[in-house]
């Protein structure tokens, strides 16, 4: 395990969490937004995460779910945490967390300095906030679309809960963005795949060592 937690999304085969686990990485995400290539159902996610070790804390990623959807991801996978990644409000992660007694991580969009203001609202009703890149205007995925951010607007910044970066990170520019951000925490998807949803057990190593 490395000092700086890993957070590798997106896991849609039984070899993926294989590699996701060797690495040393703390996170196993899988993705139930239906548009994305790295989408998987609550029964194929359950199969994965039925292999995972003890100790890799297994995250379910959501947008604007609503409660039909998160019952039956809840009940099939064993999962340790809920990432919301579309327009929920500060009531709605509120509602979730209640609902579920599961750790809920709240995504915020950045592009600019305005979209931090929303940080600490959602920080009061959230475990954790993920940090990520707001996705263009015409995106088709709210996350994922290996972009990044001006990582300076989070120099010398602090929040209530603990946080995690996310962005457009890979192998080789990861170790510049926690030098510059002070975060100890990073997720990532697309910068650890050879193809859209594919994931490359060498990638995935490389980022985890560099990371840490």
């Amino acid at each position: 395990m490395t000092n700086v937690r890993v957070k590798i999304c997106g896991l849609r085969t039984v070899e993926d969490v294989a590699a996701v686990a060797a690495a040393g990485a703390a996170y196993a995400g899988f993705n139930f937004f239906a548009k994305s290539p790295r989408y998987v159902t609550a029964e194929e996610a359950r199969a994965l995460a039925l292999t995972a070790p003890e100790g890799l804390c297994k995250v379910a990623l959501v947008v604007d779910a609503e409660d039909a959807l998160l019952d039956a991801i809840t009940a099939a996978v064993p999962l340790d945490m809920l990432q919301l990644h579309g327009h929920e409000t500060p009531a709605r992660v509120a509602e979730v967390k209640a609902r579920y007694g599961l750790p809920v991580m709240k995504v915020i969009g950045v592009a600019g300095e305005a979209d931090l203001a929303s940080l600490t609202e959602y920080s009061l009703v959230s475990d954790q906030i993920l940090i990520d890149a707001k996705p263009p205007k015409d995106a088709v995925l709210p996350g994922g679309n290996g972009l990044t951010f001006d990582w300076r607007l989070l120099v010398g910044r602090k929040w209530l809960r603990p946080w995690m970066l996310a962005g457009g990170l890979t192998a080789g520019n990861v170790a510049e963005a926690i030098r510059l951000t002070g975060a100890r925490q990073v997720d990532v998807a697309s910068g650890v795949e050879s193809a859209p949803g594919v994931k490359d057990a060498a990638r995935i190593a490389e980022f985890v060592r560099a990371a840490g």
